[in-house]
């Protein structure tokens, strides 16, 4: 019996999203719970929880993620921020193809070097063509609000139709 069989499909969707972007390691068995913990993204996102239109990660800020100032580095946060978005994104959307449109990312504090981010997405709206997401990342020991993003993807489909 195939693994993924069992697990909701909004987990193998996200699971097929990032073996695709050829992150090997790939999720744990989830079944939608909180606490399964796994590496991503080199080792830089760890799955806390995966739900139909929502996930949620944990980020931890090293030395390479960090800028002059020696806080967590805008353009790492975009980055992160669009990657989530996506795999939220698939959640719902499956293997229809949508690509990013839009990014605005708000930047309300600093995160300092090791602190530890939760970095959680959700979905605002689902639509055939068009689809909005909102990440926030916290500071998981303080609960303050670091970084909000904003995406919206687009259907590949609308893009070719025109």
């Amino acid at each position: 019996m195939d693994e993924r069989s069992a697990e909701p499909p909004w987990v193998s969707a996200a699971k097929g999203f990032f073996e695709k972007l050829e992150y090997q390691r790939c999720f744990p068995d989830l079944q939608a719970k909180k606490g399964a913990h796994s590496d991503l993204h080199c080792g830089l996102l760890k799955v806390d929880r995966v739900e139909r239109g929502r996930v949620s990660f944990f980020f931890t800020v090293k030395a390479p993620f960090t800028n002059h100032f020696g806080t967590f580095q805008g353009g790492a946060g975009a980055s992160i921020a669009e990657e989530v978005s996506a795999t939220c994104l698939k959640t719902v959307a499956g293997d229809k193809g949508f690509f990013l449109g839009e990014l605005a990312v708000s930047y309300l504090s600093a995160a300092y070097l090791n602190a530890e981010l939760e970095v959680t997405a959700s979905i605002l709206r689902h639509g055939r063509s068009v689809a909005v997401t909102m990440v926030e990342f916290r500071n998981k020991e303080t609960n303050q609000l670091v970084y909000t993003a904003k995406c919206t993807f687009y259907s590949s489909r609308a893009v070719a139709k025109l």
